[in-house]
């Protein structure tokens, strides 16, 4: 099925790697104008490269933001240039995040500070920038990636789980703040996904975790990245304040 968002326009954060770069990558195969936040120039100009190759129409448009989530007004006046030269966007995809694991007795306030401006904080300051837009559209997607980890929880990821946790409660509730405009808002969250991030882990965990899957693999950003078009398109204009579970059935 081609042209799912034609016309349409998509900003996904940390889209210049892994799951947000294939999210990104796929929307412009189906159609849309992409922007991209990021915090590597480097990684992001090779995204934007692939985004002109992959589009399917010469009225597409692609730009990339280095832009730390994170900060309120870093976010605030970068969108509020792209709703200057885009006029509105359709879809937001809030795909930033890190991870600083440790045991809670052993974690510094430092590292939960961060995880949780970074994963949390971040998907606060897009949406409430582009909630106004999208209401007055009486149109819009938003889908923010979380994780298993905020479903299940996991010893020496009290932060992480935490931002994930707070992604669900966050996006249920504005869900129904949005509703009466046309306004979806969902949640995707991935199970063990090949990632920089993944690719990190020992060998030992990695065998763990492929042990618990039903599906016995590891996914691929393009499994999340599928689940994301989906939420994106007409296809999901019936759905909102769900959380889409893409992890070869670990949490059945």
């Amino acid at each position: 099925m081609q042209q799912m968002l034609k016309g349409k326009k998509a900003l996904v954060t940390g889209g210049t790697a892994g799951i947000g770069r294939e999210i990104a990558l796929q929307f412009a195969r189906q159609g849309a104008s992409v922007a991209i936040f990021g915090t590597n120039e480097e990684r992001a100009k090779a995204v934007l490269e692939e985004l002109e190759k992959a589009k399917i129409s010469e009225e597409q448009k692609f730009a990339y933001y280095l832009v730390d989530v994170a900060h309120s007004k870093n976010v605030e006046g970068t969108v509020a240039n792209i709703l200057k030269d885009w006029s509105h966007i359709d879809i937001l995809v809030n795909n930033a995040g890190i991870t600083r694991d440790n045991l809670l007795m052993r974690m510094s306030e430092e590292d939960w500070d961060l995880v949780v401006d970074v994963n949390l904080k971040s998907v606060y300051n897009t949406c409430r920038v582009l909630a106004r837009s999208m209401m007055k559209a009486r149109s819009g997607k938003i889908i923010n990636i979380t994780s298993v980890i905020g479903l299940t929880g996991n010893a020496g990821q009290t932060n992480y789980a935490a931002s994930k946790s707070g992604m669900i409660g966050f996006s249920k509730s504005l869900a129904k703040e949005l509703a009466s405009r046309n306004v979806c808002v969902n949640c995707i969250a991935p199970g063990y996904i090949e990632t920089q991030m993944t690719q990190e882990l020992p060998a030992q965990v990695k065998e763990a975790v492929l042990s618990k899957i039903p599906l016995s693999r590891i996914g691929q950003p393009s499994d999340i990245a599928y689940a994301a078009l989906f939420l994106a398109s007409d296809l999901a204009n019936y759905i909102t304040g769900q959380v889409l579970t893409v992890d070869g059935g670990m949490v059945i």
